[in-house]
């Protein structure tokens, strides 16, 4: 289709296209280089849809073009604004081309800042209980909240796209798939203002049976350039994340590099994470493992507790973490920071050709959402309740004071 450039919003032209595809049996609806403004669009079966190069879809500012609809946002279900381009239940779907979609969203930043809003702000995308899912070549910009959100989906392929999203956008994290299985994700920029990849599967509060695990995830060839963190698990953990290989990326400037959190009452299981083949310069804090992590629960009893408490249901257990073959040149707070509970210790981690070394013009700051620990700088590797750490050709320099203090770690 061709742009009618009118200025007015194009979000019936569009859905009707996309309908009209589905009903002559599925194919591709291909919109022809222009400028586009949409409301909340819906997908339907065997539909891509391909934006040429020189296309920009620019979403509607207008809040009542996208409805309320019923949806999991940050692990529980609850009423949200729907995404952009979304969908659920479906088979066979593209989002494909050199086109752009611009969230707009400052206007939702800003909102959210005032606490104006009475539901929680549209996904740029995002797909549910769908399946063979494809996000292909897009530059993706300025989205309201998460950029690409897949809930509940199997065999997702997100590649050669670019988010780029403002450094004080709130929540605006790249990539976030939640209990979904067979993901796979190459070849990507991330510039944001959250986390560039979070892999998540539900919160304690949500029935079990919804849960689901997000499981047989790859994360290859990709660079992030700020953000909070490179590769982050959690914190919403609690159907379990497993089988999940980090390969081929760089991570330049973000907070953290590959960062696992998660707190008391979450439960759920974290294993078999892999990490390899990783440069990282100018990251705060390359490896952080936090059990106590307490974003919402700030000096909560039992999350910050550092005795040790019964083993229960909400117990979270983190285990099988490998990391080699990785570079982090001029991080600044410490080296790594692996903190576990002392009821459930991290369970074996292993570092094996691991360089470390802190940078001269280091800032000094302390992990997000930790309590009880002061200010670090180019500190070394902190390590704390962790059972089975293997150290093997791990060099730590530029630190000021040991390179390694371990506590309570066999």
């Amino acid at each position: 289709m061709s742009a009618p450039d009118t200025g007015a919003p194009d979000t019936r032209v569009l859905q009707d296209a996309i309908d009209a595809k589905a009903r002559s049996g599925g194919g591709t609806v291909r919109i022809s280089a222009g400028r586009y403004v949409t409301g909340a669009l819906v997908l339907r079966d065997d539909i891509t849809l391909d934006l040429e190069a020189g296309v920009v879809l620019l979403a509607s500012e207008d809040p009542a073009d996208y409805p309320l609809i019923e949806a999991r946002w940050e692990g529980r279900h609850q009423t949200t604004h729907a995404p952009l381009i979304g969908g659920t239940g479906l088979r066979n779907i593209a989002i494909t081309g050199r086109g752009t979609i611009d969230g707009r969203g400052a206007g939702w930043w800003e909102r959210f800042r005032a606490k104006a809003l009475d539901h929680p702000r549209p996904r740029l995308i995002s797909f549910a209980e769908s399946a063979n899912v494809l996000v292909e070549g897009l530059t993706l910009v300025n989205s309201p909240s998460w950029t690409i959100n897949p809930v509940r989906c199997e065999n997702v392929t997100i590649t050669k796209v670019t988010i780029r999203n403002p450094p004080d956008s709130p929540n605006t994290d790249g990539v976030n798939p939640d209990s979904c299985r067979y993901v796979h994700i190459s070849d990507c920029h991330f510039d944001v203002g959250d986390d560039c990849i979070t892999i998540k599967s539900g919160i304690e509060t949500e029935a079990a049976e919804k849960r689901g695990p997000c499981e047989h995830i790859t994360i290859t060839n990709c660079t992030m350039a700020h953000g909070h963190g490179g590769v982050v698990i959690g914190s919403e953990m609690s159907g379990d994340v497993r089988d999940v290989a980090i390969s081929n990326c760089a991570f330049i400037g973000t907070e953290c590099g590959i960062r696992v959190k998660t707190r008391r009452g979450r439960g759920g299981v974290v294993e078999n994470v892999r990490a390899s083949n990783i440069v990282m310069r100018d990251v705060l804090l390359p490896f952080t493992v936090n059990l106590f992590y307490n974003a919402y629960r700030k000096g909560d009893p039992i999350v910050s507790d550092k005795q040790p408490r019964p083993i229960d249901a909400g117990t979270p257990r983190v285990r099988q973490l490998r990391f080699s073959e990785i570079t982090a040149v001029d991080a600044h707070y410490a080296a790594a920071f692996l903190y576990g509970l002392p009821e459930m210790p991290i369970e074996a981690v292993s570092f094996r050709d691991v360089a470390i070394q802190m940078s001269e013009r280091a800032t000094a700051g302390k992990p997000r959402n930790f309590d009880d620990i002061g200010t670090l700088s180019r500190a070394g590797f902190i390590a704390r309740n962790v059972r089975g750490l293997s150290l093997d050709d791990v060099v730590v320099s530029g630190q000021q004071g040991e390179p390694f203090v371990l506590t309570d770690v066999w």
